[in-house]
């Protein structure tokens, strides 16, 4: 999960910061923060692109982590997925496509109940992270 907290701080949206990280076999193997589509404006720059209260100029980290497995190769099925807030609606059902079978997050956010339903369906264990840091607002 402290992986996932540091991938955040990479993200260029202001809105929220969130990071993703894929484990298979106890080893990462792909990361992913929400950022803006690879050569295009970020918000950190022009500001977010709101419709209907959603930022849409950005790609949401467990996406662009599943995007970065797509990209060269590697296998999602069976793996395990660490996300700093749960996962939005959109990105969960790419999550339960991807075959991940365990969800990890640190904050609940705007926990969509149909995307429970999808999880339980799917067989995929969703957890969130209690541990946190003396004196730190990141959960690890």
């Amino acid at each position: 999960m402290a992986q996932s907290h540091l991938l955040a701080l990479r993200s260029t949206c202001t809105r929220l910061m969130v990071g993703a990280t894929i484990v298979r076999e106890k080893r990462i193997i792909a990361g992913g923060y929400n950022g803006s589509v690879s050569g295009s404006v970020h918000c950190i720059d022009e500001g977010c692109y709101v419709i209907d209260g959603h930022c849409v100029r950005t790609v949401h980290a467990e996406a662009n982590a599943l995007l970065q497995c797509a990209k060269f190769g590697v296998p999602t099925k069976n793996a395990d997925i660490y996300v700093t807030h749960f996962p939005c609606l959109q990105c969960c059902k790419q999550i339960i496509q991807a075959g991940i079978k365990n969800v990890y997050y640190a904050d609940d956010y705007h926990n969509n109940e149909y995307a429970i339903q999808l999880y339980k369906e799917a067989g995929v264990h969703t957890k969130k992270s209690q541990s946190r840091l003396p004196g730190c607002r990141h959960t690890l």
